[in-house]
């Protein structure tokens, strides 16, 4: 298993290695043991989410508070979607910028971001599935988006790809009205809830 930082920090991109014969093919998925190597704690999975999407399909750009946040490790189950993480941390040198990873079940890569970064995805295949694992339950009352389509953030979908937003979504503030609002967390919190985590789950 490999896994290397992406240019926003706090977040990874982690390739398996697989094993594949005339039966079909095998491989670890997730390591906790692993992960923690590079991001400093063991991630304390609490909650496990699905979700099926036609092409075209844009969620996100999604956040929580911070503390408790949410991190997130996902990975496509079926289909393929381009995966975006994206720093939403007031103060942070990256503030407003992002990185991609393409997730499918070629490669079977997954995503790590941590607490206070954004997520979204984009579907490229109908019924794309994509799986995550959680590290705080979903808290509707500390559950925040941006929106996807903000050209401040200028997110880049596929050529030939129409994004299809939920109404959610599409209502979903801009970076500057969302940081104006104090709607976002701040890259010292960020830094001092991990640093927590880190000290909690040696």
């Amino acid at each position: 298993m490999d896994i290397r930082p992406l240019r926003i920090a706090g977040g990874w991109e982690v390739t398996p290695r697989q094993f594949s014969d005339d039966r079909g093919v095998f491989l670890e998925s997730f390591r906790g043991d692993r992960l923690a190597e590079v991001i400093g704690h063991r991630m304390d999975v609490v909650q496990s989410n699905v979700s099926v999407s036609a092409r075209g399909t844009v969620r996100g750009i999604h956040f929580a508070d911070v503390p408790v946040g949410q991190a997130k490790y996902i990975t496509a189950a079926c289909g393929s979607f381009i995966d975006y993480v994206v720093d939403l941390r007031v103060g942070s040198p990256t503030f407003g910028e992002w990185d991609s990873v393409l997730l499918d079940t070629v490669d079977r890569r997954a995503v790590y971001l941590s607490e206070g970064l954004g997520h979204a995805f984009c579907a490229l295949e109908d019924d794309t599935t994509a799986h995550y694992l959680c590290s705080a339950v979903y808290t509707p009352s500390a559950e925040h988006g941006v929106n996807p389509l903000d050209p401040q953030i200028g997110l880049t979908y596929p050529a030939g790809v129409t994004p299809l937003l939920s109404p959610k979504d599409a209502a979903a503030p801009t970076l500057a009205d969302a940081a104006e609002s104090g709607l976002l967390p701040t890259h010292d919190a960020c830094l001092s809830y991990v640093a927590t985590l880190a000290a909690d789950r040696r």
